[in-house]
């Protein structure tokens, strides 16, 4: 996962998003001080070796 957080001068807000493309196409088109981060989960199916 995916998180935008945005803070403006009275107001903070965060945006979910699933995919690092679709974050950062956002990151771009929002306005003011923003911190993209990535979200790991320890239980996450692409961090789970295989046997």
């Amino acid at each position: 996962m995916w998180v935008i957080t945005a803070y403006t001068k009275n107001n903070i807000q965060m945006f979910e998003f699933d995919t690092e493309k679709e974050a950062n196409e956002a990151f771009r088109r929002i306005q003011g001080y923003k911190i993209l981060s990535n979200v790991v989960y320890f239980n996450d199916s692409y961090l789970v070796e295989s046997y």
